[in-house]
């Protein structure tokens, strides 16, 4: 039988434990958050934040839709550089940076506010205000933050607002610069200077919400640039987002603002033509290609004009990869005939019976020149390059196959084809139905292959035809 004492003192010895519990539990939630970087990695961070974050390119951003985890990642970035933490990147001397927002109230209540989120107390050697108090810098306006860096030295970010005017942002050497929303033109041109001597990164997040600006322009179709990438976010990416609050909301969004805010999409006045085309997707390394894969060769042909042509190849599950390019411009057909044959001969692309190479081309191919009286599909053919001008130019059912293969995932471009990726990001509607007819020359190309692997649907004079053929055969042979 259990004496009173003993009930005693196992309740008294219960509390004990739950008392110490609670301790420790406060303990760890005060560790946390004062080390909220150390987190970061294990609680928040998904897949795409990690991209940006591994990337070693001088000129980095994410294009995000709201809530989608783009300033998280930009915070800590910055946060990383500043106390010479950063885990893909060596350098462990103190830093100078510049953190850019629209307005000083918007520093205040987004980008500074993230930045003192995963700043440990402990590293902040000095903060100086524009306003408020420096024992209570969230509830004012910060000018710079001093960071204690791992190695004993001193890092500065300093705040800087858009607003303030392109001439506050001269003078300085600086070794990164965060753009926490899109900047005017001068202000981020000015800022490429300011990193210029110290070799240093310039990173943005943003929101794309005022159509096809410089950024767009600049940064998401250069292609070409070989310190410039840029990733794109979406609300699924962010895997702690109530999945069904983004039904909710995306049931309540037009169309252009999913596009934006939703998926960190640029849309123009008509909105782009493909925007289903997402390059952390559909954009891959290259990658040895089994030859029984090659399929075909297309070629938009163009003399003032770039010539488009892209080699094509498709798998046994019907994904068809875009393997290789070649695009130029004021160049004859002898010398790009050269030019793809030389691209042949590095893939061992295969040739037909007669030792030629096959390829798809525009029909306007077929017309004559009043300089040469040959066409141009003529000349292709005598340069060794037999070209089938049997394409179908239907530009709206084109297009309407080309949404189906990237809505589907079944349209992977290699990443050393920079202009199709160029084009087909910047391929917009013009007016009516019809796309803008500027830079579409590897979008026409593209269709016309893809195209050749869908059926063409028999017109209604078509199957007219169809039907009378066979009620003469009836009468004939019934």
């Amino acid at each position: 039988m259990i004496e009173k004492a003993e009930i005693m003192t196992t309740t008294a010895t219960q509390r004990e434990i739950i008392t110490r519990l609670r301790l420790v539990e406060k303990r760890l939630a005060d560790y946390k958050s004062k080390n909220r970087l150390e987190f970061y990695n294990k609680d928040k961070v998904h897949e795409k934040q990690m991209q940006f974050h591994r990337s070693t390119k001088k000129n980095r951003w994410v294009f995000g839709g709201n809530r989608s985890g783009k300033t998280e990642c930009g915070a800590v970035e910055a946060v990383w550089r500043a106390r010479g933490i950063h885990p893909f990147d060596q350098n462990r001397h103190q830093v100078d940076g510049w953190v850019v927002s629209l307005t000083r109230e918007v520093q205040r209540e987004v980008a500074q506010r993230k930045i003192l989120h995963y700043l440990n107390p402990d590293w902040i050697e000095n903060v100086v205000m524009v306003s408020g108090r420096a024992d209570y810098p969230e509830g004012g306006v910060i000018d710079y933050i001093t960071v204690k860096t791992v190695t004993g030295g001193k890092s500065r970010i300093c705040f800087k607002s858009c607003e303030m005017g392109r001439e506050k942002f001269q003078g300085a050497s600086l070794d990164f610069v965060w753009f926490d929303e899109e900047p005017p033109e001068d202000i981020y041109d000015e800022c490429l200077m300011r990193v210029m001597d110290k070799k240093g990164y310039v990173f943005g997040t943003m929101t794309p919400l005022k159509g096809l600006t410089f950024v767009y322009y600049r940064i998401f179709l250069n292609g070409d640039d070989e310190d410039i990438w840029h990733i794109s976010m979406e609300w699924a990416d962010n895997p702690y987002l109530d999945q069904n609050e983004v039904k909710k909301k995306s049931a309540t969004m037009s169309e252009d603002s999913l596009l934006r805010r939703r998926y960190g999409k640029f849309v123009g006045v008509s909105g782009p033509v493909y925007p289903e085309f997402d390059q952390s997707v559909h954009v891959i390394e290259p990658f040895d290609v089994p030859k029984d894969w090659y399929d075909n060769i297309s070629i938009d042909p163009g003399l003032s004009n770039p010539l488009s042509c892209h080699f094509y190849a498709r798998d046994g599950d019907g994904n068809v990869y875009v393997i290789a390019e070649h695009y130029q411009k004021d160049k004859d057909v002898c010398y790009h005939a050269d030019r793809i044959k030389e691209i042949c001969a590095l893939l061992g692309w295969k040739k037909d019976r007669s030792g030629r190479i096959n390829a798809l081309i525009d029909s306007a191919a077929n017309q004559r020149t009043l300089a040469s009286q040959k066409s141009v599909a003529e000349l292709f053919f005598e340069q060794g390059i037999a070209v089938c001008p049997k394409v179908n130019k239907d530009v709206t059912a084109g297009i309407h196959i080309v949404k189906r293969f990237l809505g589907e995932k079944k349209l992977f471009i290699f990443k050393t084809c920079t202009n199709m990726i160029r084009e087909i990001k910047g391929y917009v509607w013009g007016e009516g139905e019809s796309p803008k007819k500027v830079d579409d020359h590897a979008m026409d190309e593209l269709r016309y292959y893809l195209a050749s692997l869908v059926p063409k649907k028999k017109t209604e004079s078509e199957i007219a035809r169809d039907k009378q053929k066979l009620l003469k055969h009836g009468r004939k042979y019934g």
